[in-house]
């Protein structure tokens, strides 16, 4: 199969979505594989490191997408992408169809396969594709609500981990899951005074058997949180339903309540955002201040952290990227149902249905088109 990978235009991402090892495992099974110029430049991987990996290199993204079967990104195709996409070529990458209708109709209308990280699910429901970044995500969401707690970037001005005589701050994660789960450990590693929700009382069990004692579990509930709001000086929204919108869980008027400087982290901001007065920022600008509550709602947040995110991202792609490659993206579905559920549009229709739900679109069973 002829493999392309472009580099990345969306604003300030700086992963790609396949490193050179990667690369030569795919050229190892006979493959070819076509990287754009300088593409690898931003995670630190060289056009020679791609070459030396026997990759080829392509001067333009309209070279890459015109001659590859496949194309294996990180972020969704923008608007200046549609226009290079094929019938029939796969796209195999994030796409959190639910938060954006106009990708979602533009997948529909050039009728590509698209295959999206972020619902391949494995029996045990849990997302193998979106494991790797939920854990950089909920890491850094601790590291920049800390920042943005600073009196300089128009924070409460509490240190998250307090010193002798001085209480820490209070963080307040909202959802168990990884990227919860992570941003907990590294707000506790901080020594900060930590509060964890989830609505599943077996997850909040398991949390607070591996939790240290200064992570505190507590039932996630329109009252728990209102009442937390109120006292909490980072909040942090890490709530997903798989290929779903997001819940919005804080509300605008809820921000009355809290202190000025309060920091909000919506790592839930690529499938809509859990706080009903999110908007997608960037790295670029990445905040900003609604009742003097600081927002942050970076919608590629691991694109900060480039070489980590390429590293582990390819790390867990590369063997389903293999097997599409090997069999051909209905084979390879057909042979692995985890696989199959990443399938999100597919011709035209859509397979998945909380996409169609998302946008109350003509929903097809994925059997229709394998």
């Amino acid at each position: 199969m002829i493999i392309g990978v472009p580099k990345e235009i969306k604003n300030n991402e700086n992963r790609i979505a396949l490193t050179p090892a990667g690369a030569a495992e795919l050229v190892k099974h006979g493959h070819i594989v076509y990287v754009q110029d300088k593409g690898g430049q931003g995670s630190g991987f060289t056009n020679e490191d791609y070459l030396n990996a026997g990759a080829k290199i392509l001067p333009t993204i309209e070279d890459v997408y015109a001659i590859a079967e496949m194309i294996i990104k990180v972020k969704e195709p923008i608007e200046s992408e549609y226009k290079l996409i094929k019938k029939g070529q796969i796209l195999y990458t994030y796409f959190h169809f639910a938060s954006c209708e106009e990708l979602t109709h533009a997948m529909i209308e050039n009728k590509s396969v698209c295959l999206a990280y972020e619902t391949v699910e494995l029996p045990d429901h849990s997302l193998p594709l979106l494991i790797p970044m939920s854990e950089v995500a909920g890491r850094m969401s601790v590291q920049e609500g800390a920042k943005y707690l600073e009196k300089t970037f128009g924070g409460y001005g509490v240190l998250l981990g307090g010193v002798p005589g001085v209480p820490p701050a209070k963080v307040l994660i909202i959802g168990g899951g990884i990227v919860g789960t992570e941003a907990a450990k590294m707000a506790a590693g901080l020594g900060a005074d930590v509060t964890i929700t989830d609505i599943s009382l077996k997850r909040l069990r398991y949390l607070d058997d591996i939790m240290p004692a200064n992570v505190k579990t507590m039932m996630s509930n329109e009252y728990n949180i209102r009442e937390m709001v109120q006292t909490h000086d980072v909040i942090i929204g890490a709530v997903l339903i798989p290929g779903a919108k997001a819940p919005r869980l804080i509300t605008r008027d809820m921000l009355s309540t809290m202190r000025d400087g309060t920091v909000l982290v919506d790592v839930a901001v690529d499938q809509g955002g859990c706080f009903e007065t999110t908007k997608a920022t960037t790295h670029a600008e990445p905040v900003f201040i609604i009742d003097d509550v600081i927002h942050y709602c970076v919608a590629n947040m691991p694109g900060a952290v480039p070489r980590t995110s390429t590293i582990a991202l390819t790390n867990a792609t590369l063997p389903y990227a293999i097997d599409i490659a090997n069999k051909g993206w209905k084979q390879a579905c057909i042979d692995d149902l985890s696989l199959r559920k990443g399938l999100n549009v597919v011709d035209g229709k859509v397979v998945y249905k909380g996409v169609a739900e998302a946008f109350n679109l003509n929903y097809s069973e994925v059997e229709s088109v394998l």
